[in-house]
């Protein structure tokens, strides 16, 4: 925490509910499965924050939406030929822990959920310019769209709490690597306690 908090000193930011979404990425059966070969098993440990920043966008007017990945049709698809496996549609199913009664389902085929979606579409027509990444998985999915974010120019608050992966390196190194060049690393208390202005680190 105390390396990662290091580069928010350098690019502070100030928090604001106005002009805010968040992002719930790919919460679904194919990653909380235990019999699943790509099952997270960290993930139900960010289920309780996750709903924490449903509520608070629920009660906030913060748009929420929430990303299932499916295979994609297009045999050119790289992630098909990369992981050589299928998500069918039941796998994609975001997992009923998951409160989805709040925003709307946006359907993926790639770790950037920008990439080949309305996603950007969506944001621009409800005028968004800050955007919280939480789910699943912090080093794929999460932080590709991180990125993609940053490169379309919305601040990024990506929570440390709120996303998992397969191990705390891939988590820790994801983390430092956007806290550098992309993203805002906030502990998901910070954003629900917080009534604007800047965090402190």
């Amino acid at each position: 925490m105390k390396e990662i908090f290091l580069f928010r000193k350098n690019h502070p930011l100030k928090f604001t509910k106005e002009h805010t979404a968040l992002l719930v990425l790919d919460m679904q059966r194919y990653f909380y499965d235990e019999t699943s070969h790509a099952y997270v098993s960290s993930m139900k440990n960010i289920i309780p924050a996750i709903n924490c920043l449903i509520e608070f966008s629920r009660h906030n007017d913060i748009p929420v939406i929430f990303t299932r990945h499916e295979e994609d049709t297009d045999v050119k698809n790289s992630m098909k030929r990369w992981w050589k496996g299928t998500i069918n549609h039941n796998d994609a199913e975001i997992i009923k822990e998951i409160r989805t009664d709040y925003g709307i389902i946006l359907t993926k085929y790639y770790y950037d959920a920008f990439y080949k979606t309305d996603l950007e579409k969506i944001l621009k027509e409800q005028k968004i310019e800050n955007l919280i990444i939480s789910g699943v998985m912090t080093h794929l999915c999460c932080e590709t769209t991180a990125r993609s974010a940053f490169m379309r120019g919305f601040e990024v608050y990506f929570t440390i709490d709120g996303t998992a992966t397969y191990n705390e390196d891939f988590h820790r190194a994801s983390l430092l690597n956007l806290a550098h060049g992309f993203a805002y690393p906030v502990l998901v208390e910070e954003i629900v306690s917080l009534r604007g202005g800047s965090f402190e680190s």
